[in-house]
């Protein structure tokens, strides 16, 4: 009886990651920067330009996390 292979779980050194994963500062950077949602106008809704712009970060946030996903999975 064989045994299973194990997988590969340790993390790759600095000088094979991949470059895509630099698109994931977009999702820590913008939602940093506090002139973009730090006012009351333009009203979506009846809601403050404040709560709706979070919720255009959280979609961003996402977008570049899969976007990264998709372009480094078949990379292990």
């Amino acid at each position: 009886m064989s045994t299973p292979e194990k997988e590969d779980t340790t993390v790759a050194p600095p000088s094979e990651r991949s470059r895509w994963h630099w698109i994931l500062l977009v999702a820590v950077v913008v939602p940093l920067i506090p002139f973009l949602y730090n006012h009351d106008e333009p009203r979506l809704f009846g809601f403050p330009a404040f709560y709706w712009i979070q919720l255009v970060f959280g979609v961003l946030s996402m977008a570049a996390t899969t976007a990264v996903y998709q372009l480094t999975k078949g990379k292990r």
